[in-house]
């Protein structure tokens, strides 16, 4: 990862972490789900407000490190108004970036701050505290019903 990035990276999860964007509880919320990442203990509540296949609200609650937090604060900030399939596509294309698996030379479009943690996959542990949030929404969202766990 180049300087500019790596400086605007830690600029962007600190700025998340510190203030993070729609984190409170959601009470009229359609869908949620809960996620815990067992090895180093961040927990989530994600909360989802779906109608007519479009996302209206979504909202986080928990406790975790930096990445955790602004990952999901970054990701709730992207997916109000979105279609559930948009935030399908969303989702696997985050996933696709902290693992690595967009290539040398990722097409980064469309992911807007999301584009920071490209240089997540440089660090295997870290990649499941920035995408746990994200693997929480998609039960949430598809109401499975169920706990995630990075584990």
């Amino acid at each position: 990862m180049d300087q500019e990035l790596r400086e605007l990276y830690q600029q962007v999860i600190l700025d998340h972490n510190k203030s993070p964007r729609n984190f409170r509880k959601m009470e009229d919320a359609t869908a949620k789900a809960d996620g815990h990442n067992p090895l180093c203990g961040d927990t989530i509540h994600v909360y989802l407000k779906v109608e007519d296949d479009i996302i209206k609200d979504v909202s986080f609650e928990g406790k975790g490190c930096a990445i955790s937090k602004a990952s999901a604060s970054i990701m709730t900030s992207m997916l109000k108004g979105k279609t559930v399939k948009e935030a399908e596509e969303l989702f696997e294309k985050f996933h696709k970036l902290v693992t690595g698996k967009l290539g040398d030379n990722p097409d980064l479009s469309g992911l807007g701050k999301l584009a920071v943690f490209a240089g997540v996959q440089e660090f295997p542990v870290r990649v499941k505290c920035a995408s746990l949030a994200w693997h929480t929404m998609d039960t949430a969202l598809h109401q499975k019903g169920e706990t995630i766990s990075t584990e």
